[in-house]
């Protein structure tokens, strides 16, 4: 049980930011989801530690959101605190000898338009995910053949003793859309990526063209997670659900979109019971007709039922 009044105390103690019964489907990108107890933005690396201390030592439930854009919440909402990175883990970059470093809460667009400022190569690919830097880390984000573990330095993490510390990349165990952070209950806070150089009509011609292929194959007139499911090995998710004919496939307001079958999108007032619905169908239609199986990529927040 969250007490509002002891949390609120904290957090103006230590600068944060606090706001109660804050509704889930307005911090995500598929717009979907119930209220949360309390939504904390934390601003410096000293309100972390202590409010999460707080948050530990109270058994008191606990979620990291960057930019929602990979997160599917319960209809139920969160019995908890959800934390967002605000201030100095939100905002600016530095570069120094082809490092970025930013905290983790900073937009991944503006990372990439850092980057293309100082003529830094290797980072077009994540142009026009819609997230943050550490949600990047956190699943290992790609797209077109490239993929955070290629650039990623190190990361500053709170870890579960309570301490900040630097952990190199390889220490992370990056693999295809996943890290040891999702195994490991640590708050990631800082991001340093280190990138070539390059010449910048070169990266921002790439920029531009990644973007265009988005918008011209991807359903983003429409709220959701981005890819609904991983690629199983031998196969693509999106390739695999349009032979089965799913394109189009409704219930309530989610849909598995006609335009890429990758994507299950909210047209119009779907619920986590909706988007479950249509997933399961697909994941057991894919099964049956071509033995894949497909996992979903989107992190869900709350209690399913």
């Amino acid at each position: 049980m969250t007490d509002i009044a002891k949390l609120t105390a904290l957090c103006e103690q230590n600068g944060a930011q606090i706001e109660t019964q804050v509704a889930l489907s307005a911090l995500t990108t598929f717009r979907i989801g119930g209220p949360c107890d309390a939504l904390v933005t934390l601003p410096d690396e000293a309100a972390a530690q202590n409010i999460v201390a707080y948050l530990r030592e109270n058994s008191i439930p606990y979620a990291l959101i960057g930019r929602g854009s990979n997160l599917l919440a319960a209809d139920s909402g969160f019995r908890g605190v959800i934390l967002k990175l605000g201030g100095k883990l939100a905002e600016g970059i530095r570069c120094a000898d082809g490092i970025l470093t930013c905290g983790a809460g900073e937009s991944l667009k503006n990372l990439c338009l850092t980057a293309a400022e100082h003529c830094l190569t290797g980072l077009e690919f994540a142009y026009g995910i819609p997230g943050s830097v550490g949600g990047a880390v956190f699943m290992n984000a790609g797209a077109y053949d490239g993929e955070f573990s290629q650039i990623l330095l190190s990361v500053t993490v709170l870890d579960e003793a309570g301490e900040i510390r630097s952990v190199p990349a390889e220490a992370l165990d990056l693999s295809y859309r996943h890290s040891i952070l999702m195994e490991r209950d640590w708050i990631v806070l800082t991001v340093s990526v280190m990138l070539e150089p390059g010449m910048q009509d070169e990266i921002r011609a790439k920029m531009q063209d990644l973007i265009g292929r988005r918008k011209s194959k991807q359903p983003l007139e429409y709220p959701s997670a981005g890819s609904t499911f991983k690629r199983p090995a031998g196969s693509y998710a999106s390739k695999l659900i349009d032979e089965c004919g799913l394109k189009g496939y409704t219930v309530g307001g989610a849909q598995v979109s006609e335009k890429h079958a990758g994507f299950v999108i909210n047209r119009g007032n779907a619920t986590f019971a909706d988007v479950m619905a249509v997933c399961r169908h697909v994941q057991d239609t894919v099964r049956k007709q071509t033995g894949f199986v497909l996992e979903l990529e989107p992190e869900i927040i709350g209690n399913e039922s």
